[in-house]
């Protein structure tokens, strides 16, 4: 067999396992030699059943266009002889800066398959951390928008030449010293295929979204994205026959996972959305008029769905899954009501696929995450100790390197160091706990640094979130620790209100009310404040660390509120006030 055969018999042996046997009979394939721009797109491309169909739907503000693997094989292919003709080669560092446009996947194909360093990068980065990422990566080359463009203009700006960039522009004309990427489609200029590609090679360097100046650069190869999302894919379960939207923004790498990768391993057609604003009630009528399949949303998402008319698809999604951030029991059990399906949750890092997640056919305890997933070989460690947890309890999730997954990144770009420090022992170290139940079902935490005490209680944020949501005057909720002279800290609830509903002392009281049957004595909540939004990180978290600081601002040592903190919190009246569990007892 050749290797694209090869690869696809692993794939499909893979897929036709069951949960109850895939951990015993699954081995990750290996190649030497692998390209998943031309030794699997293009040859699902030139396959009879699959040429016609539909690789790619992107539908938006300015309409839909639509490409069948066929045409996008070959646009990407025309792309990439016009990125060559200009001076773009095997291991160049390439950033792309987009929105969900089609020329985004056109051009991460191109890059693929000429065997260049592909940077995603958040439209959402202002010049001053663009500036920082095109230093410390070396990026030669970028592709942007007109909406971006003045961002690299403005790199002079912190020392660095806009000239030393070939600057490719999507849009109109393309400004002085820079290249207008709708010329790509009246080349002439053939690609040339610069030998077999290393399976080992770099393919990918994505920024964390960390909430320090200086993010982690991650390093995935052809392998570990190519090869590793068969983990992925297990966890979607979908085929030729399914559409599948992810609803995600470029940049991340979640949006390569499930809007780029693994549907196509599994020969489905991608459906990416791109509005200027996000609006519920558009999104469940773009899931109606392309007969969307499966569905792949954060779980903030899923509640902006859940307050509008979920009813007005006819048709809903069969496949429903999350991940991103810990999805609330509530928001399952409203979809499940809504739709009749139960959403999937599935957990992974920057630095790896999927790693644990509810398959299909895996029946798992409702608000649990699920097992792990193929080929990763997962261990609950101590808290403290670092030593390996046998069976049932709660630690940090750890990933053993004697059989280290495919789907786990080489390391750290540029940084041996931190290499040194996260792959310098038998165990790689998440930094999320989880427990673990006998049946060996993991259910989430909390990221490690989240955790805090009251009381000498330790608490999870999460777990006290998710006493919280499903109470209707409640859309988001954000627990942090606030200092407290008598109990260290105490709980205190960030809330944004559903529709409807005011920042008042009754919303308040009603609250604290709830608050007082649904959590356990110790656990309760003894202050609250109504925000419009969450601060969140640009990949879309939610900052607890920004509001830790605030609090510490306001109830630590200083004792009292201060004119900056005032200025971040309060925007319109009934809001920027703090209420507590005391007042209304």
């Amino acid at each position: 067999m050749n290797v694209t055969e090869q690869y696809r018999a692993a794939r499909d042996r893979l897929m036709a396992l069951d949960p109850s046997e895939v951990a015993e009979k699954f081995t990750w394939p290996e190649f030497e030699h692998f390209n998943f721009g031309l030794d699997w797109f293009d040859a699902v491309a030139k396959d009879p059943e699959r040429a016609d169909q539909p690789a790619l739907i992107v539908t938006g503000d300015v309409g839909t266009q639509t490409l069948t693997f066929a045409e996008l094989s070959a646009r990407s292919t025309q792309v990439a002889g016009w990125f060559q003709s200009l001076g773009v080669g095997r291991g160049d560092k390439f950033m792309m800066m987009l929105d969900n446009e089609v020329e985004l996947w056109e051009a991460m194909l191109a890059a693929i398959k000429i065997g260049a360093v592909i940077l995603p990068t958040t439209v959402m980065l202002d010049s001053k951390a663009l500036a920082s990422r095109v230093e410390r990566a070396g990026v030669q080359w970028a592709l942007t928008n007109q909406q971006n463009i003045n961002k690299f203009s403005e790199l002079a700006d912190f020392g660095i030449d806009p000239a030393s960039l070939g600057l490719f522009v999507t849009g109109a004309e393309a400004v002085d010293g820079t290249y207008a990427y709708t010329d790509a489609y009246a080349s002439t200029h053939e690609f040339t295929v610069d030998g077999p590609t290393p399976a080992d090679a770099e393919m990918l360097v994505y920024f964390t979204s960390g909430t320090t100046s200086e993010p982690k650069m991650v390093l995935h190869t052809q392998e570990t994205y190519s090869v590793g999302h068969f983990s992925t894919l297990y966890w979607l379960g979908v085929d030729a026959e399914d559409v599948h939207l992810n609803i995600s923004s470029p940049g991340w790498g979640k949006h390569a996972w499930s809007s780029f990768f693994a549907p196509w391993i599994g020969e489905a057609t991608v459906l990416s959305v791109n509005y200027a604003r996000f609006d519920a009630t558009t999104m469940l009528a773009v899931i109606e008029e392309f007969s969307v399949t499966s569905l792949c949303a954060p779980p903030t998402v899923w509640r902006m769905l859940i307050h509008s008319d979920m009813a007005q698809v006819q048709n809903p999604p069969t496949n429903a899954l999350s991940a991103g951030e810990p999805l609330n029991l509530s928001t399952l059990e409203s979809v499940r009501e809504a739709w009749g399906v139960t959403i999937r949750d599935g957990y992974g890092q920057t630095e790896t696929t999927l790693q644990i997640a509810t398959t299909p056919g895996l029946d798992v305890p409702a608000g649990a995450l699920g097992k792990p997933l193929p080929g990763f070989d997962v261990e609950l460690v101590d808290e403290l100790t670092q030593e390996v947890i046998a069976g049932a309890g709660t630690g940090q999730v750890a990933l053993r390197l004697e059989s280290k997954p495919v789907g786990l990144t080489p390391g750290y770009y540029l940084d041996e160091e931190r290499n040194v420090e996260a792959f310098g022992s038998d165990l790689y170290l998440t930094g999320d706990l989880m427990s673990r139940d006998d049946d060996g079902v993991y259910t989430y935490v909390g990221r490690a640094d989240d955790l805090f005490k009251a009381s000498d209680y330790k608490l999870s944020p999460f777990e006290l979130e998710n006493g919280l949501m499903g109470y209707p005057s409640i859309s988001e909720v954000a627990i942090v620790p606030s200092p407290d002279p008598l109990r260290t800290a105490v709980p205190k609830a960030y809330i944004v209100l559903a529709p409807g509903y005011s920042p008042t002392a009754e919303t308040a009281e009603a609250i604290f009310v709830h608050a007082r049957s649904a959590l356990q004595p110790y656990a309760r909540i003894r202050r609250l404040e109504f925000v419009e939004g969450l601060p969140k990180t640009v990949s879309g978290k939610t900052r607890r660390v920004a509001l830790r600081y605030d609090e510490v601002q306001v109830h630590g040592d200083q004792g009292q509120h201060t004119a900056s903190v005032l200025a971040k919190r309060t925007t319109t009246d009934g809001y920027g006030h703090e209420y507590s569990d005391a007042q209304f007892r």
